[in-house]
């Protein structure tokens, strides 16, 4: 399968375009922008299994899947699948307990997912800079470097006062981003207008491109 950032993209806007409609006839007092990264999680997942993905959360990297126990190794936040297909458990591949219609995780794509707002219920958020810099290359870093990886992706969600900031803040980012690591590709951006509750007037999608460690 041919993965498409833009169509990752089109379905998160989409999903977050409705929730920004919802939250204006509800009259809510905060937006969905309020919400910490953790609680935007379950709105893409929802939004992805729109297409017809198979949306797996919280996956470990496959190089950490010899660790066995729950709480071990490092996981990535989705891992999509054709079809809503399950993804492969590497320990059974090969025997009678593995399902003959899982996808391989080097044919799966895998995406970390990092929101950044530039204002929070408070005021401008003093971390906005800081938070666009070591946390989201470290995501990408961890993407670029497990060597089963094929197909990966970063989803960045950014909360600013209008569409232009984003636009600015997001391609300097992936120009920082580039000094740190190649592996990564110019964003499908997606910009949705949303009212101005604590500051923002825009929500920008940028899905990055991570070329993994399995590539060729």
């Amino acid at each position: 399968m041919r993965w498409s950032c833009g169509d990752i993209a089109d379905a998160v806007a989409a999903a977050l375009a409705a929730r920004a409609r919802a939250d204006d006839c509800e009259q809510a007092v905060y937006g969905f922008d309020a919400l910490n990264e953790l609680g935007l999680h379950p709105l893409v997942q929802e939004a992805l299994l729109e297409p017809g993905f198979g949306v797996w959360a919280e996956q470990r990297y496959p190089h950490d899947d010899h660790h066995r126990g729950h709480h071990e190794g490092k996981r990535c936040d989705l891992v999509l699948t054709p079809g809503g297909r399950p993804l492969r458990d590497a320990g059974l591949r090969g025997t009678l307990f593995d399902t003959p219609t899982a996808v391989d995780p080097e044919k799966a794509f895998w995406l970390e997912i990092k929101t950044v707002p530039q204002y929070g219920p408070e005021g401008p958020s003093p971390r906005y800079a800081a938070e666009l810099r070591r946390p989201v290359v470290k995501d990408v870093q961890k993407l670029q470097s497990d060597t089963t990886i094929r197909h990966a992706g970063l989803l960045l969600v950014l909360f600013t006062a209008e569409a232009a900031i984003a636009q600015h803040d997001l391609l300097a980012w992936h120009a920082y981003c580039l000094q740190k690591t190649p592996s990564i590709a110019l964003p499908a951006t997606r910009h949705i207008p949303i009212t101005d509750r604590i500051g923002h007037g825009c929500c920008s999608v940028a899905v990055f491109e991570v070329k993994g460690g399995g590539m060729c």
